[in-house]
């Protein structure tokens, strides 16, 4: 017997509440992620490779957290409030509390940068913050599924959650660059010295203002998802999986040969992209040597590098196969960020150590941030595609399943590669590497290495011509589901 079945979409109101959480996910994370190894490494005198620690042990456990609180949601019952969205709620409070008290440590003796009751809050703080995170995050995702069930509707999602992700992350560096560019002496902001005092004074404001903006978002998240389908299959059962099960399942993923290369490649990805974002302060402050107003020369290039590449990887994504679009977008960000080799030069022109600055960051950067542009669409593609392998006929229940524990497996992934980057980080640039310009130099190059692999990933993917993706170009807004 064949059922009548709409494909849901997000459109209005609701296309925007739940695009707008990644502003409001990237405005605190993206400056957490970029100004707290500055601040507690050149500001609390905190040893880089107990930052790094702090940093690498906080994304794996909240990895871990991820794939567990999949199963939880996967395993809930729909009630009253929904499936998933109720957890958005439960896990708001922890991570309000953690962000606000994450800008609040004990300042480091200056005579001993290993001082073990800042290290160990650090730690604490970053890991509770950093599981109360993933639970409000891995909901986020693992809805689009379910919400979302067309390709149009995906590409307008993914374009616009990378528009606001560009936006976050050109607010969320351009404070903290204004506080930097009226520092005395942008070179030495330990707590003791004036310039460190204005830090520790600005710096805990901004994160107050961004953990705020942050709640709002969440709750616009909330409010804009509907899960009233649910209610249709009120009376199924559902099938209990445990933690054990969850972690076998994900066999299932990693057999898939094309599912594998992509979730290597975001490993790569997320190892490049934490390096950029750690480097952001020291390359402008020890290799570029900025003071006063040249710090806003970054949101130049942030916000024009940006959206121009975003804009020109949106027309392109239009006129060739994603695969394709995704992995040039790669390629430029290699070459790109090598000719940063230069710098190894000493008494190269100031204009001409701008030009290669201007050009090498604002690649990197835009090419960055256009990747959700490629990789939403197709992880969502991916897991609609084996929820249709397990259930055919209930392909709602079968996504209900494994969504979780799908991007569960996602979030691990791609939260090991800036563990491994602040492991890397932490390592080459402590003692007195943490203001050479050669080790920061090297650091940066290393970003279009592990760009080169990933891209060595994305270029084998191949998308069968069943896949979810491909027969989506097939306008149809109703299907019959045998």
């Amino acid at each position: 017997m064949s059922e009548l079945t709409t494909r849901r979409e997000l459109h209005g109101k609701r296309l925007f509440g739940y695009t707008f959480g990644d502003l409001g996910f990237t405005l605190p994370n993206m400056f957490t992620g970029v100004f707290l190894f500055q601040y507690y490494v050149y500001t609390i005198n905190l040893n880089a490779i107990f930052v790094a620690v702090g940093v690498t042990t906080q994304l794996i456990i909240g990895a871990i957290s991820a794939i567990i609180f999949g199963v939880i949601i996967d395993n809930k019952k729909p009630g009253k409030f929904g499936k998933r969205r109720p957890f958005l709620l439960y896990g708001l409070p922890v991570w309000v509390i953690t962000s606000i008290l994450i800008w609040f440590p004990q300042n480091c003796p200056q005579d001993n940068s290993l001082y073990l009751p800042t290290a160990i809050f650090f730690w604490v703080v970053t890991i509770v913050r950093s599981i109360s995170r993933s639970l409000i995050f891995n909901v986020y995702l693992s809805m689009l599924p379910e919400q979302s069930q067309t390709l149009k509707n995906r590409e307008k999602i993914a374009s616009l959650q990378s528009a606001f992700a560009i936006i976050a992350s050109v607010f969320a560096l351009l404070l903290p660059l204004i506080v930097q560019s009226f520092l005395e002496n942008p070179a030495n902001v330990k707590w003791w010295e004036p310039s460190g005092k204005v830090i520790l004074f600005y710096i805990p404001i901004i994160g107050i203002t961004f953990t705020i903006i942050g709640v709002v978002t969440v709750l616009l998240i909330y409010i804009s998802v509907d899960e009233s389908f649910h209610n249709n299959k009120s009376n199924e059962k559902i099938e209990k999986t445990t933690i054990i099960q969850a972690f076998a399942r994900m066999a299932m993923p990693v057999k898939d040969r094309n599912y594998l290369k992509l979730i290597i490649s975001s490993f790569f990805i997320g190892i490049s992209g934490k390096i950029v974002g750690l480097l952001v302060f020291p390359f402008q402050t020890y290799v570029m040597h900025f003071e006063s107003v040249e710090f806003y020369i970054y949101i130049f290039i942030s916000i024009f590098g940006k959206f121009a590449w975003y804009f020109i990887w949106k027309k392109l994504l239009k006129r060739n196969h994603i695969l394709s679009s995704y992995s040039i977008c790669i390629l430029i960000a290699v070459i790109s960020s090598f000719f940063d080799i230069l710098f190894f030069f000493s008494g190269l022109p100031y204009g001409i150590k701008m030009a290669l600055y201007i050009i090498s960051w604002s690649t990197v950067l835009g090419s960055m941030y256009a990747y959700p542009l490629f990789s939403i669409p197709i992880m969502a593609s991916l897991v609609h595609d084996a929820a249709v392998k397990i259930d055919k006929s209930n392909v709602d229940n079968a996504m209900s399943k494994i969504s979780g524990s799908y991007y569960g497996l996602a979030s691990f992934v791609r939260s090991m590669g800036p563990s491994f980057a602040s492991i890397f980080v932490g390592i080459l640039l402590s003692g007195t590497n943490e203001e050479n310009s050669f080790a920061i130099t090297f650091v940066f190059l290393s970003v279009g290495i592990f760009y080169l692999i990933a891209f060595f990933f994305v270029s084998r993917i191949k998308l069968s011509k069943d896949s979810y993706y491909s027969k989506q170009e097939i306008k149809e807004e109703e299907i019959f589901l045998e």
